[in-house]
């Protein structure tokens, strides 16, 4: 922990125990932790933020996903098995895992992203989760990687599995809108179909009045994320 700071060595020895894994290279977590926006604002101290060690824990986090999947559910075919992992490690699956372990309460971030709810924002909290992977992938291998992602996920998978679990398309419309826009998003049942035990439901999303997008699903929350996904698709263009 040479270099570090007392506070900084104090708050990853914090988070060590928290995840139940001592890195042998504790510098690799405190990179691990560091957003771009904090190295930025100390371009002189030519800090290490946490993008490079995000792109080896996806991958990581995906090998060890499909492999386990693939060996648990032996009937699914390839089509199953893909749209379970990507519920899996989706932004907004790997994000909520990140708040049980009280990762935003010990990432570094620059001055503007702390003001701006960088310590909650979804898409930080989730490549954060994948820079911790990658950290404990290069600090101790790939079984102490399982260990750590099959410990954090392994509900979410049965979730997914178990039809529980959509992809937060409403989260990422959120994130999206908010950026550039102070108008709140709005979510409105425009129409009813069919009987009670097998109802369908149509929903449009507004904003500022004008519809984004229209979804149609069998629950309400199914029809709203329906017409978020549609939504994120026109706002992004």
């Amino acid at each position: 922990m040479k270099n570090l700071s007392k506070k900084i060595k104090d708050k990853l020895v914090e988070f060590e125990n928290i995840i139940n894994y001592k890195f042998n290279d504790t510098k690799l977590l405190n990179r691990a932790l560091t957003h771009s926006s904090f190295a930025n604002e100390y371009k002189k101290r030519d800090l290490k933020y946490n993008e490079r060690l995000e792109f080896l824990g996806d991958s990581v986090l995906g090998l060890v996903i499909s492999d386990y999947i693939f060996n648990k559910y032996e009937s699914y075919p390839e089509g199953e098995l893909t749209k379970i992992r990507a519920l899996v490690v989706c932004e907004a699956s790997l994000a909520e895992s990140a708040r049980k372990l009280k990762i935003g309460e010990f990432l570094l971030l620059g001055k503007g992203e702390e003001a701006t709810g960088g310590r909650t924002r979804t898409s930080i909290l989730s490549d954060a989760f994948e820079a911790i992977i990658g950290a404990i992938y290069i600090d101790g291998g790939i079984s102490v990687s399982r260990r750590f992602i099959l410990g954090n996920l392994l509900e979410t998978i049965e979730d997914a599995v178990n039809g529980e679990l959509l992809l937060d398309y409403k989260t990422e419309l959120q994130e999206l809108i908010q950026k550039d826009n102070k108008y709140p998003i709005e979510y409105k049942v425009i129409k009813e179909e069919g009987p009670d035990h097998n109802k369908s439901f149509f929903v449009e999303v507004l904003n500022d009045n004008r519809v984004l997008g229209k979804g149609k699903g069998t629950s309400k929350k199914e029809a709203e994320q329906a017409a978020a996904k549609v939504a994120l698709k026109r706002v992004e263009k």
